[in-house]
């Protein structure tokens, strides 16, 4: 069986691997207070272009958008996000565990617009007893969004520019940071990034990394005391030197670049495969994500060789699918589907 499902089927890049073997027996500090982490710090930075960015490390991405909402928000503050939005989807409700409700916002492609955000914050404040509602205390987003789709430096302006306006941080999700840098349509930059948003994190459980996600915090107002926040959420990680080797190995040479575009490259692939074969796309997706508009009996014959995720059904004998490459994913085993795609669809 070929996997297409997700990005995170294999385990870690090689290169990341042998890192952690040749320094499997270095006696270092705990908690992401060796030099591994700060070397790592230190290129991230240089990336972000943000040399006062606090940098800190945790294991996985619902770990760290509890934590990093869970720090900025009061008791009766909420999270703005799309409906599609990650928070609101596919983390089980880990930001209501935390007493904070997620206000979502209408969105057929996974962005927000500033102007939903604006209309959202007006309502609220516009209410004759506002106090009776949860208030809006930030904005969440993700880039590439879960649907592939990936916001313009255009709009990520205008985003920035409201949520200061109301004093709204701007909290991004980079799980998947990467594949969006590496979009051909991408045209934003780490530094753009550490300029508009508050808080974002470069994830690395998806795009090479064996787990792990780097938060990058740029608003001084929310860089005290977030180790705390990070411990009483259990995502301390003792032996954090795991981490940074991690983020080090990525970063020192571009590596996080290089594994980005190659994922990329080969859902280019993928994509003009389904176009080329008369399949509709359910989103304009340019990342590592893509999503065919498949025939029920496409999908049959396809699945006896090949895994990839249901997304939605379309209607009585159509649904939208996803398929996932990653770093990992092998040339050969893209061009085995492109072929028998291509068999299946001469065939039928």
């Amino acid at each position: 069986m070929i996997r297409f499902e997700n990005d995170y089927t294999e385990g870690a890049h090689p290169r990341i691997l042998q890192r952690l073997i040749e320094t499997n027996e270095e006696q270092t500090p705990g908690y992401g207070m060796d030099e591994h982490c700060e070397k790592a710090r230190e290129y991230i930075r240089k990336e972000c272009e943000a040399e006062d960015a606090d940098i800190h490390f945790l294991v996985g991405g619902t770990q760290t958008n509890t934590t990093i909402i869970a720090s900025i928000l009061r008791p009766y503050q909420g999270a703005v996000s799309a409906e599609s939005g990650h928070i609101a989807t596919h983390e089980t409700g880990a930001i209501e565990s935390t007493g904070h409700k997620v206000l979502t916002v209408p969105s057929e492609d996974g962005k927000i617009t500033a102007g939903q955000v604006q209309e959202l914050v007006d309502a609220h404040w516009n209410e004759a007893s506002p106090e009776h509602s949860v208030q809006p205390g930030l904005v969440y987003i993700s880039n590439p969004t879960e649907n592939g789709t990936t916001y313009t430096k255009a709009e990520l302006e205008a985003l920035s520019k409201v949520c200061g306006e109301y004093q709204l941080p701007l909290v991004l999700d980079g799980a998947r940071l990467g594949y969006g840098l590496a979009s051909i349509d991408n045209d934003i930059t780490l530094a753009d990034y550490a300029r508009l948003c508050d808080v974002f994190y470069i994830g690395g459980t998806k795009v090479g990394a064996l787990f792990g996600e780097a938060v990058v915090i740029t608003n001084d107002s929310l860089k005290k005391d977030f180790r705390y926040f990070i411990k009483q959420r259990g995502g301390l990680l003792a032996k954090g030197r795991l981490l940074g080797i991690q983020f080090e190995t990525l970063f020192e040479d571009g590596l996080y670049y290089e594994v980005s575009k190659h994922a990329v490259e080969m859902a280019s692939l993928l994509r003009h495969a389904f176009v080329e074969n008369g399949f509709a796309l359910r989103y304009d997706s340019t990342t590592n994500q893509q999503f065919p508009i498949l025939p029920e009996y496409v999908m049959k014959e396809l699945r006896k060789k090949y895994s990839f995720s249901f997304w939605e059904k379309i209607d009585a004998t159509h649904s939208a699918v996803r398929f996932c490459t990653s770093w990992s994913t092998k040339k050969e085993h893209v061009d085995m589907f492109v072929n028998d795609l291509h068999r299946l669809c001469i065939t039928s």
